[in-house]
């Protein structure tokens, strides 16, 4: 018997994460970027959790996201609490993670048809 897989052509899927990049579809990401099911933001102003704040969230909230993945690179770093009220504030539910985790995740929840949007931060050795 066979299996098809059947995916809406709209969606976008990582599909490898590395020290080298973050590949999608066929493009490889090598900095910071956004990512939905509908669309990429290839260069978000984002080096490091430290560097995440109302400004740089402010692109993922006008998404309207049901979910918000943020990857933080090789490892886990939990945002201060000062970063994280704003998601409190504004009622989105986040998780954040290590980016490989978040990718992960991602296409899960992508696949599932869910509102996600991930920003994920370069797996740098």
């Amino acid at each position: 018997m066979e299996f098809n897989l059947e995916l809406p052509q709209n969606e976008f899927f990582i599909r490898s994460v590395s020290a080298e990049g973050i590949r999608v579809h066929k493009d490889l990401y090598t900095g910071a970027f956004i990512i939905s099911g509908e669309g990429i933001i290839p260069d978000w102003q984002v080096n490091s959790v430290e560097d995440i704040n109302a400004d740089s969230l402010q692109v993922i909230f006008d998404q309207q996201p049901e979910v918000i993945l943020i990857g933080t690179g090789k490892t886990q770093i939990f945002l201060p609490p000062s970063v994280q009220a704003h998601f409190f504030r504004r009622n989105f539910g986040f998780e954040v993670m290590s980016t490989d985790a978040a990718c992960r995740t991602f296409n899960v929840l992508v696949t599932e048809g869910r509102c996600v949007v991930a920003a994920l931060l370069p797996i740098t050795p």
